[in-house]
């Protein structure tokens, strides 16, 4: 709730400096002085010179209650969550709470409960008027839940989810399954914010195999014109790294290995995992930290052979024999 809270003081600012504005325009009708102030409450303008009440009774914008700390702005906000490209709906329909407690939070009787269960269900229903919505909040759940999984921050889930809604405004779902696109597009929005999970990451929390992933997200890249550009394996480097538990030395001794390699074009047409993998196995050589090809493997989630291919070619490119 910190982005409404700031905005709200934002719109606040710009309130108070237009009044500013305004009253330096001002002129007191009995002395002609400019020199005027408002009063604590707000309520008065007030010229310093003669004392004279130019304005009384204004509209005061600020809340009729008090709070003296954060909790006790939050609790008596009257504003609700902004809108979210998250939900089908845009997070704009109400909810009914799920607890079976009326205002005072007591326990209500079996036939309120009832009741209620009965309004949710109808709530459930009413908030998807066709086919259409149902699929995307579907599809939407889909990605909120592939993206928990994968642990990535909301900016990637609401990148996500205006590239699915992109695609089915422009009929790219037609023939494709529902979660293969959104899947897709959730692969999509990790590259386009910069966070770097690989295909086989997010196919393990998928429900679709790797391969449909990679195919529907190269047609809905090419049909939307998304502007990705290639993985930097440096993007992997702390991540392995902290998994593997190695030091901060290692981490910078792969990332250079990396930039030498790359330099001298070998990261062309290579797997941006495997060729980080490989880094780090080659820096941890080389500061005494030793991981087993095995280890790194099982964290890059490549295999042992690419590790060997590309460590080769690392140690040749930097002349380490």
């Amino acid at each position: 709730m910190a982005r409404p809270n700031r905005q709200r003081e934002r719109e606040r600012d710009r309130a108070e400096e237009a009044e500013t504005d305004e009253k330096q325009g001002q002129q007191c009708p009995e002395c002609e002085s400019d020199n005027l102030v408002t009063s604590g409450d707000s309520n008065e303008v007030v010229c310093e010179d003669c004392g004279l009440v130019v304005e009384e009774q204004q509209i005061d914008r600020g809340p009729e209650w008090r709070a003296f700390n954060h909790s006790e702005r939050e609790s008596k906000s009257r504003v609700g969550a902004p809108t979210t490209q998250t939900m089908h709906d845009k997070g704009l329909t109400t909810q009914i709470d799920w607890k079976d407690k009326d205002a005072y939070g007591r326990s209500i009787s079996s036939k309120k409960r009832s009741q209620m269960h009965r309004l949710r269900k109808w709530q459930e229903r009413i908030r998807t008027k066709d086919a259409g919505e149902r699929n995307l909040q579907f599809a939407l759940s889909e990605i909120d839940r592939m993206a928990s999984a994968l642990g990535v921050p909301r900016s990637v889930r609401e990148v996500s989810s205006v590239i699915y809604r992109r695609a089915l405004n422009e009929d790219l779902i037609r023939g494709r399954s529902i979660e293969g696109v959104a899947t897709s597009c959730l692969y999509a929005g990790c590259r386009q914010e910069g966070i770097p999970r690989s295909l086989e990451e997010v196919s393990e929390v998928s429900r679709v195999e790797k391969k449909e992933i990679g195919r529907t997200y190269r047609y809905v890249a090419k049909e939307l014109s998304l502007e990705m550009e290639p993985v930097d394996p440096k993007e992997y480097v702390p991540r392995f790294s902290s998994d593997l538990g190695v030091s901060e030395e290692v981490k910078m001794q792969a990332k250079e290995i990396i930039d030498e390699s790359a330099e001298q074009g070998l990261l062309s047409g290579k797997s941006p995992t495997g060729f980080a993998a490989a880094a780090i196995y080659a820096a941890s050589l080389l500061c005494n930290e030793k991981k087993t090809q095995r280890e790194v493997a099982e964290v890059a989630q490549v295999t042992e052979v690419t590790i060997r291919n590309r460590y080769q070619e690392q140690i040749e490119a930097m002349g380490i024999h």
